[in-house]
């Protein structure tokens, strides 16, 4: 197949997820929130949105003509993660769109969905069915891509060691305030913590606020979002990390369904959000060079911050916004 072959499938794939049938739409979801109580049809729909916002044809086509994808195929093993729906998705449009074969470990957190978007590929490009496999054991690969946490990192960079490979950790995302946002701004950056129920690596765990900032001032802005209360799983979230502050006596700000808690750390846990003054600009630089290595993406209102995206926008990546900052296609034509 040809790159523009290539780029034609993917096209293709983006207007039939687009014009998916009411009917088999409900049918899809059903099965992916029986096999995942977080794939909610609201959070399968953000994802497959921004999966079709790539599958444009002028967007596909100035993406990869910025590389050299003239190399001998390979196989390249691809681990996905299942944190939130389709997660996986760009590791195998990129392989595929390189000219290499993907083998893929698919997650046990999101096999229908994932599964539904190969099956349907294959459908509209049958030439790709020889260059998918899915499988349990990543063997016999020249390349590989592996997401997962900072436990299994390990053990992928030793297991593949011998071949090149993408390892990717642990990452959080973090937000900048300057303390003059407007309540607009302020109704974005919810969109940012609570999409995917925060489970994301783009999701905002982390608040960077300046010193004498009313903090809590913020969660009267997030009321949109009291539903997720309603979720058991996040429910169960929120009480346990609430039970646990009232029995350590530490203090935090509260809404009813998320806990804001003054903490160092990047990443909170589920259904809590960490906060962190700082006093000046050197400051609040000196911060985020600590936790540099962890930071996936950061967020500020409008964007004023250098590096970061605007409020709201953590969760709609370009299709040239690589995870952990590295360049997956250019790795992929040097394999």
């Amino acid at each position: 197949m040809t790159i523009d072959e290539r780029i034609s499938a993917f096209i293709r794939l983006g207007e039939s997820l687009k014009s998916l049938p009411v009917a088999g739409r409900q049918e899809l979801q059903e099965k992916i929130e029986n096999q995942n109580v977080w794939f909610t049809k609201e959070n399968v729909d953000r994802a497959l949105s921004g999966i079709i916002s790539w599958l444009i044809e002028a967007k596909l086509q100035k993406w990869i003509s910025s590389y050299q994808l003239a190399g001998k195929q390979k196989t390249i093993g691809i681990v996905m993660a299942g944190n939130i729906p389709l997660v996986g998705f760009h590791d195998l449009m990129c392989v595929l769109l390189s000219g290499h074969k993907a083998k893929i470990k698919v997650s046990s957190s999101d096999s229908v969905l994932t599964n539904f978007i190969i099956d349907k590929l294959i459908e509209l490009e049958p030439r790709f069915k020889d260059s998918i496999e899915t499988t349990e054991f990543l063997k016999h690969v020249e390349g590989i891509i592996a997401t997962g946490s900072d436990n299994s990192s390990r053990y992928f960079e030793y297991y593949f060691r011998s071949i090149p490979h993408i390892i990717r950790k642990n990452r959080s995302s973090c937000a900048i305030l300057m303390g003059e946002e407007d309540a607009s701004s302020l109704q974005n950056l919810a969109l940012d913590v609570f999409s995917y129920f925060g489970l994301g690596c783009r999701n905002i765990s982390k608040l960077f606020v300046p010193e004498g900032f009313p903090v809590e001032s913020i969660l009267k802005h997030w009321d949109p979002y009291q539903t997720l209360i309603n979720h058991h799983k996040y429910a169960n979230n929120y009480d346990y990390h609430k039970s646990i502050l009232l029995m350590n006596q530490i203090p935090f700000f509260d809404n009813n369904f998320i806990l804001l808690t003054k903490n160092t750390s990047l990443v909170s846990p589920l259904a809590n959000l960490y906060y962190e003054n700082y006093s000046h600009q050197d400051d609040l630089k000196e911060k985020l060079n600590r936790d540099q290595e962890k930071i996936q993406c950061m967020v500020s209102a409008k964007g004023w911050y250098n590096g970061s995206v605007e409020f709201g926008q953590a969760q709609s990546p370009e299709i040239n916004d690589y995870s952990d900052n590295i360049d997956t296609m250019s790795f992929l034509a040097k394999v």
